[in-house]
């Protein structure tokens, strides 16, 4: 037998409250209940604004360092528009099959400066381009000293890939600069940056290796519970 009463119908209750004094009486003073609780004068509040800066990052933290690596980017940019340039002018003194790599090497330069500049305006980047230009300058440094001992090459034209041995440096220091004092809105910030894992209790997950100095991803303050009660 189900226990459960049947809904009155509205219009039926609202007949009742207007002919009987008590309920209406009760009405009255319910809805004066309920706006009481729900419309308050707003309670004053301390003001944190100071607080909230001093502890806030700061956005220009390791510009210099940006700044510089802009630089050098800048220079990149140069030496491969210079290349693309002798190469469309018939300059270069190759043909053939070594044009084609010399232009290969060309485009790999002015990518590498595009990639540079986009480094210094989002730091957060920074760590997407040091295992390729690290391996790059490996393989680079392996060639240079084997065509210097045969001759092939100059001592001038190996030191002119110092630049991006200052790149190199420049983008280490600003990937570390930006893991410990991540921008503001970026996926270190936020916690996004795959390098932190929070399992279900809310704890760093071991794989992580707890070195993880951004936020932490937030475990949920309740759970459905999916057993029998």
């Amino acid at each position: 037998m189900d226990n459960e009463a049947e809904p009155v119908p509205s219009a039926e209750v609202d007949r009742h409250v207007a002919a009987c004094a008590p309920c209406t009486r009760w009405l009255v003073e319910a809805e004066a209940l309920t706006r009481a609780v729900r419309v308050r004068a707003a309670e004053d509040v301390p003001d944190l604004v100071a607080r909230v800066v001093a502890v806030a990052p700061r956005p220009r933290r390791g510009l210099p360092v940006r700044l510089a690596l802009a630089a050098v980017a800048l220079l990149q940019l140069m030496v491969a528009i210079s290349q693309l340039l002798s190469s469309m002018t018939g300059h270069t003194g190759h043909g053939g099959s070594a044009g084609h790599l010399f232009n290969e090497g060309a485009a790999w330069n002015l990518a590498l400066g595009l990639g540079l500049l986009v480094v210094a305006r989002r730091a957060e980047r920074a760590g997407t381009l040091l295992p390729v230009l690290g391996s790059f300058l490996a393989v680079l440094a392996a060639f240079s000293a084997h065509d210097l001992i045969t001759g092939v090459t100059s001592p001038a034209r190996v030191i002119s890939h110092v630049p991006l041995l200052v790149a190199l440096v420049l983008l280490f220091l600003v990937h570390r600069a930006h893991r410990q004092h991540p921008i503001p809105g970026s996926p270190t910030a936020t916690g996004h940056d795959g390098d932190h894992h929070v399992g279900q209790a809310g704890g760093t997950d071991p794989s992580g290796g707890g070195r993880g100095r951004g936020a932490r991803h937030l475990s949920p303050t309740a759970e459905r519970r999916t057993d029998a009660a």
